[in-house]
């Protein structure tokens, strides 16, 4: 079965352009903040992995902007896996209004290769893959 991480985020002025809008490049990095949180909740802590010679890159990244957000609105964003190979694996991403949950701002991906310590794409480590095996849509 797969999870979805589920974290918020509070539009900061600083996070808004000239029109007092959220400025686009924002939903990239809280696209990071959701990516982060999710491998924290299954037991996978990013900065042990790079500990450990991988390192999980960015290969694509897509976003879907459909309603902007502003000033001292509160983000939620809701990150699941879309699939995992035994070298790379995709999150999917919606980010909506905490208040109004039918009020989707963005919705996108990314897509991250494994590589080591010599930015070699290589395979995941075996107990990484398992647990986020466990966490994403069961393969039929």
């Amino acid at each position: 079965m797969s999870k979805k991480n589920v974290a918020k985020v509070r539009v900061m002025y600083a996070d808004t352009d000239a029109m007092g809008i959220v400025y686009h490049t924002n939903y990239i990095k809280w696209f990071e903040i959701g990516r982060s949180e999710f491998l924290r909740e299954i037991g996978i802590v990013y900065s042990r992995m790079e500990e450990q010679g991988f390192n999980l890159p960015l290969s694509e990244a897509y976003c879907q902007y459909l309603s902007p957000a502003v000033y001292d609105q509160v983000i939620t964003i809701e990150t699941e896996i879309a699939y995992v190979n035994r070298a790379s694996l995709r999150f999917n991403y919606k980010l909506y209004d905490d208040e109004n949950k039918a009020h989707t701002f963005v919705e996108g991906y990314t897509v991250h290769a494994c590589t080591n310590r010599e930015k070699k794409i290589v395979r995941l480590p075996q107990n990484i893959l398992e647990i986020l095996k466990a966490n994403a849509p069961s393969e039929e």
